[in-house]
């Protein structure tokens, strides 16, 4: 391996992580690994009932905590890459800015930083007026199917209609078909949300806003952004229909690191991943970033 520093991919609650790699032509990670980094991947696996009490202090500062150290400690490192995904973004932005000592560096992919900003995305619309205490104290876990019909409602035509409409014009053709399965079933394979933590992520983030300014407590650990001094790579969409680019731009505008990257691609949140765009512009640029701080 030509990186010494392994690579920890924090991803979103919300899916699965395997969407980095689908496929054998449309793998990121195998992308990645091409280019000698050196990954692991956490799998966040699927809330059961009695999960329904879990925080976001146990996701960051009990699950990712314990990865982080299990990686220093099997690979003789003080330190790891964090590359977070959407939600696992914000998530390891909020860990490098608890454990600045333990990150190497920072990519962010994605990500909402800011939540109150002027845009057209509508769950950022839609989050500030939802009654998330109600729903955690009728579900415990919110099923992955419920939050599922919300997200198709974003782009009913797109989502529900249209793909389905022009599945017809591939019909005989076997790899493009096979392609659509693919992406079907990742997208319907939804985990349940942990109440608590999808609580506070609703309440304190898209409601109050409180990472940006700087009033974030995630267990007995306040978040101070400007804690966050080393390099960062942060990577948006410019056709981001859930995540607003505004959102993710305001990253770092916030930190203390002298080293920091804002980089954009003209795709959507999921051709970040899945486009070709992803295999030839932006796997090579996570990979140079990553390992000329190596």
């Amino acid at each position: 391996n030509k990186v010494k520093i392994p690579t920890l991919i924090i991803y979103a609650l919300v899916n699965k992580q395997y969407m980095m790699d689908i496929q054998e032509d449309r793998s990121m990670i195998k992308n990645l690994q091409s280019k000698g980094l050196d990954f692991y991947i956490v799998d966040w696996g699927y809330p059961a009932k009695e999960d329904m009490y879990l925080t976001m202090d146990d996701y960051i500062n009990e699950y990712m905590n314990n990865c982080v150290d299990y990686i220093r400690k099997e690979k003789g490192v003080d330190k790891v890459n964090l590359l977070g995904v959407c939600q696992g973004g914000t998530f390891s932005t909020i860990y490098s800015s608890i454990y600045p000592q333990k990150v190497n560096t920072l990519t962010t992919m994605v990500t909402p930083i800011d939540f109150d900003v002027e845009t057209d995305a509508l769950l950022f619309k839609w989050s500030k007026h939802l009654n998330i205490d109600s729903m955690v104290d009728a579900f415990g876990v919110i099923p992955g199917s419920f939050m599922n019909s919300g997200y198709m409602a974003l782009k009913p035509f797109q989502l529900a209609l249209d793909k389905y409409i022009d599945l017809l014009d591939d019909i005989d053709n076997p790899e493009k078909f096979e392609n659509f399965l693919r992406m079907e079933q990742w997208i319907f394979d939804s985990p349940g949300q942990a109440g608590e933590a999808i609580r506070q992520f609703v309440n304190d983030l898209y409601k109050e806003n409180k990472l940006v300014k700087g009033e974030l407590v995630i267990g007995d650990k306040k978040v101070n952004l400007k804690n966050i001094t080393m390099p960062i790579l942060n990577i948006y969409a410019e056709y981001d229909h859930l995540v607003p680019p505004v959102s993710s731009r305001r990253l770092n505008d916030l930190v203390s690191s002298k080293d920091k990257e804002l980089v954009s691609f003209k795709t959507g949140h999921i051709g970040m991943y899945v486009s070709s765009k992803s295999q030839t512009q932006v796997a090579p640029k996570i990979a140079e970033f990553i390992i000329t701080r190596d």
